[in-house]
């Protein structure tokens, strides 16, 4: 409705300043204040000297956090609440804090970029920056840690998606730190658990499964999946891999991994793929930060990626959600 005496900017104002609310969340999981409350709720003046803070605009800062429901007072001392308690103290599966630290680090700064990257085409971090990152081994865990940020809270979907009974082997390619495999092969012992991804991934892997106890049952193959065909497996998984490249790149991944997948087997996609009827915010968020960060990779329709996996062999595709935006694609190879 418009051209009412009511219409006011409030709104227009309220989303072109969304961003520091924004920032006011990813500073507090920076400064590691809600870790800090997990177990000691704290006046203002202890958070000041637990974290070491000046305290100028401190009291502003924590009453902004109120507000936004992060926190809430109780006796004057702030308290997480229940949903900051469950995904952003670094307790349990579903944490998101890694990919919070990673969206404050890489995603914050590139979206000023925005305009001259719908102007020109370009990404914001050109490849050689990935290039840089890869021979950093503080930049690798950083960037480790942050996809699996994405990654936890779908695991619990992932490991109820199929039968996993029915197979004895899984392939996660591009399957980074190995989250989704090692907790894979811990509720499934029968399955052997492998990992593709670029060599400088081994190391936090083997970290990661030596901390898991699963170390002797999940291996790590290194390759560039462009260029070294996949190892056999009764399941492959793409998980937030196919969004990175170009429609081409997408369909010839599509293809290595039916190749990969055994007889009988099943290959496993999920991204925020884009739903043209109905458009949702989060994945053409999701889509933008990939022209941001990547040099042509978007989000995707389930159309696309069902029209490339029969063209490759597989003879049944369907799809279920994994949470209110991520959608996971079943490609069953005939037996």
């Amino acid at each position: 409705m418009t051209g009412t005496v009511t219409a006011s900017p409030a709104r227009l104002l309220r989303l072109g300043n969304a961003f520091c609310e924004s920032q006011a969340l990813l500073t507090a999981v920076e400064l590691d204040l809600f870790r800090t409350l997990r177990d000691a709720p704290a006046t203002g003046g202890e958070i000041r000297d637990r974290l070491g803070l000046h305290g100028r605009g401190l009291d502003d800062f924590l009453n902004l956090l109120v507000a936004l429901d992060l926190l809430y007072v109780e006796d004057g001392r702030y308290r997480n609440a229940d949903d900051v308690d469950r995904f952003l103290t670094g307790r349990g599966p579903e944490d998101v804090t890694g990919f919070l630290r990673g969206a404050k680090a890489n995603l914050y700064p590139v979206w000023n970029g925005l305009t001259e990257t719908l102007r020109t085409g370009r990404p914001r971090t050109p490849a050689e920056d990935f290039a840089g990152m890869l021979a950093d081994p503080a930049g690798v865990r950083r960037y480790a840690h942050m996809m699996d940020g994405v990654l936890r809270p779908l695991i619990p979907r992932l490991l109820a998606a199929i039968d996993w009974t029915a197979y004895g082997s899984v392939l996660d390619v591009g399957g980074c730190r190995g989250s989704l495999v090692g907790q894979l092969v811990l509720a499934h012992p029968h399955l052997a658990g492998h990992v593709f991804d670029l060599p400088q991934l081994g190391p936090v892997l083997a970290e990661h499964m030596a901390e898991l106890g699963t170390a002797d049952r999940v291996t790590f193959h290194a390759g560039d999946f462009f260029a070294d065909p996949l190892p056999p497996a009764d399941v492959v998984v793409f998980g937030h891999i196919l969004h990175n490249w170009r429609p081409w790149q997408r369909e010839e991944l599509v293809w290595a991994a039916y190749r990969a997948v055994r007889p009988g087997g099943v290959l496993l996609v999920h991204d925020r793929m884009l739903d043209e009827a109905s458009p949702r915010v989060d994945n053409l968020v999701a889509s933008l930060i990939m022209a941001l960060v990547t040099e042509e990779g978007s989000e995707y329709p389930v159309g696309e990626l069902a029209g490339y996996a029969r063209a490759a062999g597989f003879t049944s595709v369907r799809q279920q959600p994994l949470d209110d935006n991520e959608t996971l694609v079943i490609c069953h190879r005939a037996a």
